[in-house]
């Protein structure tokens, strides 16, 4: 389901589960949702892109795929270009423009995966990817195979997200209890974080400091970081009842986040707050596991939020 934090629903395409929801960078009522049948356990998945206008939500088009979608990331150079993870471990690249299937397969991870993302740096144009095969990969769009395979987490990874503000740099976060800090351009992990002792499903980037992650995990909790002192945390937001499935950093705000969990809410947080938490939003009715920002200066944050019930589900 897909959700903005009003209060009306509009259901578009029953049976189907959402995993992850991206706003178009060019295109700010045009959004994308990564979906797949069973909770992703069997059966096969669905891209949907949909526009969001005063009159409600439509169906912009959709793009089916034989195996679960798990993450969905827009190009940062072209307005018609997404890309997705599958269960069946590839990397698919889509083009709303051109109906007839994927543009692009890319099949070198050996299990699934549950992460994409699209640099936002100028003078890249990369794709990371994190497998639950332990290893991160990065690409170039345009090419066929990987430019190169990141290894060391010991466990699965779940979260690959690529630094805004240096080059060749991602974060991953995983099974293994660790945030991890990758220098593509060197092959290398230059900062390991045991960040909780628990598993770790989502991490982020600031948007207005290069220095500071947050990370969301199994344990219910959030910790802030700041990569120049990772001996202990900036902050650490409780109040999720069950795991935390995805984080995200305002692009308004430096210190306010939000957060989405099996818990079937949405938090809106703010760690530089003395009362972190800003709002609990209790829209759905089943796990939440993906979230956006809209990118749209309006008087309040503007969230697009997905969960695991009948897809998608818009709260106007």
């Amino acid at each position: 389901d897909v959700a903005s934090p009003g209060g009306e629903e509009t259901k578009l395409s029953p049976g189907r589960h959402g995993y992850a929801v991206e706003v178009s960078p060019f295109l700010p009522s045009l959004l994308a949702c990564a979906a797949s049948q069973h909770y992703g356990i069997a059966g096969s998945g669905t891209l949907f892109v949909l526009e969001q206008e005063e009159a409600g939500v439509s169906l912009v088009t959709s793009f089916d795929w034989n195996d679960g979608l798990f993450d969905v990331t827009w190009s940062e150079n072209n307005e018609h270009v997404l890309v997705t993870g599958g269960g069946d471990g590839t990397v698919q690249l889509w083009d709303t423009a051109n109906p007839q299937g994927p543009l692009q397969v890319l099949k070198e991870h050996t299990q699934e995966v549950y992460s994409v993302d699209w640099s936002q740096t100028r003078a890249e144009t990369l794709v990371v990817s994190g497998s639950w095969d332990h290893t991160a990969k990065v690409w170039d769009p345009e090419r066929p195979h990987s430019l190169s395979t990141l290894q060391g987490h010991e466990g699965v990874i779940y979260s690959t997200i690529w630094s805004p503000h240096i080059p060749g740099c991602f974060a991953s976060a995983s099974g293994d209890g660790t945030l991890r800090v990758w220098d593509m351009k060197a092959g290398v992990c230059r900062l390991v974080i045991p960040a909780h002792q628990a598993e770790i499903l989502t991490c982020d980037w600031c948007k207005y400091d290069q220095n500071v992650v947050v990370t969301g995990s199994v344990d219910c909790s959030l910790c802030v970081w700041d990569l120049r002192n990772v001996r202990q945390h900036v902050a650490r937001l409780t109040g999720h009842s069950y795991a935390i499935r995805r984080v995200k950093f305002s692009p308004f705000h430096h210190s306010v986040l939000a957060s989405c969990s099996y818990d079937f809410t949405v938090r809106l947080w703010d760690f530089a707050g003395s009362e972190p938490l800003l709002e609990t939003l209790e829209h759905h009715t089943e796990f939440v596991c993906g979230l956006d920002f809209n990118l749209i200066g309006l008087p309040q944050d503007v969230l697009k939020i997905n969960d695991l019930t009948q897809l998608p589900m818009f709260a106007a």
